[in-house]
């Protein structure tokens, strides 16, 4: 069995950060070890969170893990909390990485344009040198520009790709795309491995869902390490998020906790097994 370790605050409260990725990457049937960078009473997308600081435990966590033989098959980046936090995690990737250790990094530091208030100004330019040594990052539309020193707005999805290409990862996606429709409104991921475009759409739904970025790259994780390959296991991530949205657009209960992606699970599981 494959093993991924990610490494990215945990949330109490709240479908987002390790509260997804555990679960879903878990459900592809890869192993899933978490290494927190914060924890949180709730996500932040509620009103006020108490909030633990982890940087002094990540090195000695490290450390020991380090003592124990652990190796990995992936490892997996998410939300960091802060630039000095991005130094010990680059070191922890050196120590870790054997010569099959595939590197994700979602480059968590923004969305709607801004980057997120908790962070500092330098904080994108450390998140680009993270992205230098990734396999595969996964922006969405805003942190993609935020890696590019662009204005948000108009945007030419190939050529962003090829630009971001340029900070050294192997493929990168970019998620949060509405290609523009005539007809019933899409939203999903395109992505670009220096070789060949990929685009993957679905019906965006009339929902606002707090965690579908964590979501969507705790599933695209699941799906390579399974071993399903990159075109079908992006497919099966957006198809993932989607029916997530869709289940919690339809649920007349719906809390402000996240997507409701549990009842998704199984056509997930079903997706990526297919021969």
């Amino acid at each position: 069995m494959k093993r991924v370790i990610t490494i990215q605050d945990f949330s109490c409260l709240g479908r987002c950060s390790l509260t997804a990725a555990l679960p879903v990457i878990s459900a592809a049937g890869v192993e899933c070890c978490g290494l927190p960078t914060a924890v949180l009473s709730n996500h932040t997308g509620l009103p006020g969170s108490h909030i633990k600081d982890l940087t002094d435990e990540i090195k000695p966590i490290g450390e020991q893990l380090k003592r124990l033989g652990a190796g990995f098959d992936a490892i997996y980046t998410g939300y960091i909390a802060n630039a000095g936090q991005m130094e010990i995690i680059k070191e922890f990737i050196t120590e870790f990485r054997g010569r099959d250790t595939v590197v994700f990094v979602d480059p968590v530091m923004g969305d709607n344009g801004r980057l997120y208030s908790a962070l500092t100004s330098d904080y994108p330019e450390k998140m680009r040198e993270l992205c230098a040594m990734a396999d595969i990052i996964t922006p969405n539309i805003t942190e993609a520009c935020l890696l590019l020193g662009r204005d948000y707005g108009e945007y030419d999805t190939g050529e962003m790709l090829n630009e971001l290409m340029k900070l050294g990862a192997g493929t990168v996606v970019i998620t949060g795309v509405e290609p523009k429709t005539d007809g019933v409104p899409l939203t999903g991921a395109a992505a670009y491995d220096g070789k060949r475009f990929y685009e993957e759409y679905a019906p965006k739904q009339p929902v606002l869902c707090t965690g579908t970025g964590d979501l969507f790259a705790a599933a695209l994780v699941g799906a390579t390490m399974r071993g399903t390959g990159f075109e079908r296991a992006l497919r099966a991530a957006v198809s993932f998020c989607a029916e997530s949205a869709r289940l919690t657009a339809a649920d007349p209960d719906r809390r402000e906790y996240g997507v409701n992606f549990e009842q998704a699970l199984s056509g997930y599981m079903e997706e990526i097994s297919k021969p």
